[in-house]
């Protein structure tokens, strides 16, 4: 490679850079194409591994924000944008979270989720209308591999500019964007194996952000309870059998006293669990979890409960 072309591509982010481990993709056969892919990919764990002392005071930032009526807000583009409505969206079925709470906007709408949107990427002053709401009790995620995203640049700009917390998660050190925000999470991901392809190594960190940023956050918000999921809403045939078979095994129930338990507090699990094992009235049940925020441990440790635990 020439100076000329070195010098070029030091210039670009790492993302958009060719890696040196792939050059000869195309004369590789299926299996060592995948075995390549499944070698890159435990990088992107890696630069997980890397951020996470920074992300754990973002989780706190969230908690501390929405315990006082605030919400939190990703903003992406293409797969970024994807990644970001996905995460929010299963936060509602999985943790019984209220609609609003966290939300994922998208350059280019909801068009954006299935297809391509024609320059959406590029309109700083979406970003800006896309958070216009925003106010000082909110955080804002910005999602960029690129770290140079108009459409984020704006929205973490006005989000900031209206007090929110604001957090950058990139895989480029010199990211534009981080200048709009008090948080940059960096994800050393390097050259994708298919140049500029940040679907790949890029967009698999970003998805394990996420997944560790939003599981951790509601962790902390009191909506699991052990390493069980006892926020869960049961909208479906094998979700009513999980909510059962959770609660069989926080309160050692056998299946039919478990639905009957269900049956009396409306199918709320939290409910079933506290009045099992704190051995009170579904309605002190309830009155105890509104008392402590809704967290089963919190209220299991109150003196009206006697706490039989497992």
């Amino acid at each position: 490679m020439s100076p000329s072309v070195e010098s070029a591509s030091s210039a670009l982010p790492p993302t958009e850079r060719r890696n040196p481990r792939s050059m000869n993709l195309d004369d590789l056969n299926t299996l060592e194409v995948l075995q390549l892919l499944n070698t890159e990919d435990r990088v992107a764990v890696d630069a997980v591994a890397a951020v996470l002392p920074e992300l754990a005071p973002v989780v706190h930032e969230a908690a501390r924000r929405l315990r006082r009526g605030g919400t939190v807000h990703y903003f992406g583009a293409g797969t970024s944008g994807r990644l970001g409505v996905l995460d929010a969206s299963e936060l509602m079925p999985t943790y019984n979270l209220e609609p609003g709470r966290v939300v994922g906007h998208i350059a280019g709408g909801p068009q954006a989720l299935v297809e391509a949107v024609e320059n959406a990427e590029d309109s700083v002053e979406s970003g800006r209308a896309d958070a216009s709401a925003l106010s000082s009790d909110d955080l804002a995620i910005g999602i960029a591999s690129s770290g140079n995203t108009p459409y984020v640049a704006g929205a973490l700009e006005s989000a900031r500019g209206a007090g929110a917390y604001t957090v950058l998660i990139s895989s480029n050190p010199e990211a534009r964007v981080a200048a709009h925000a008090d948080q940059h999470l960096l994800l050393n991901t390097g050259p994708e194996v298919v140049t500029g392809s940040t679907r790949m190594k890029a967009g698999t960190a970003q998805k394990l952000v996420l997944n560790g940023f939003s599981t951790a956050l509601m962790i902390e918000l009191g909506r699991t309870w052990q390493n069980l999921m006892v926020s869960v809403v049961a909208t479906n045939a094998k979700l009513r059998e999980r909510t059962t078979r959770i609660l069989c095994d926080a309160a050692d129930l056998d299946a039919y006293e478990a639905s009957a338990l269900l049956e009396r507090t409306g199918g709320d699990l939290k409910v079933g669990i506290l009045a099992a094992l704190g051995e009170v009235s579904v309605q002190e049940a309830i009155e105890l979890l509104e008392e402590h925020a809704g967290s089963v441990r919190e209220a299991l440790r109150d003196p009206r409960s006697t706490a039989r635990r497992p």
